[in-house]
């Protein structure tokens, strides 16, 4: 008995993990659809040239480490357990 678990133990964990990245997918487009409204309220008429001229994720990338969100993101995904 002990062996059919440990033999259908990585097959569980392998299902697992597909069913988590199902439920993370919707909730980070949800946090980047969230970053983009923020940007178009707050953005310097400098970030939104930028916007316009080289695409989203060059125009918050300058916005985010502008109000410092770079180094806060970067420190988090540090400190988060893998």
């Amino acid at each position: 008995m002990v062996g059919f678990v440990m033999l259908l133990f990585p097959f569980l964990l392998l299902g697992f993990m597909l069913l988590m990245g199902r439920v993370e997918e919707p909730l980070n487009q949800v946090a980047e659809e969230r970053d983009i409204e923020q940007f178009l309220d707050d953005a310097s008429p400098e970030e939104l040239d930028a916007f316009v001229r080289e695409g989203t994720d060059s125009a918050l990338s300058r916005f985010r480490q502008r109000l410092g969100f770079g180094r806060l993101r970067r420190s988090a995904s540090r400190d988060r357990p893998a």
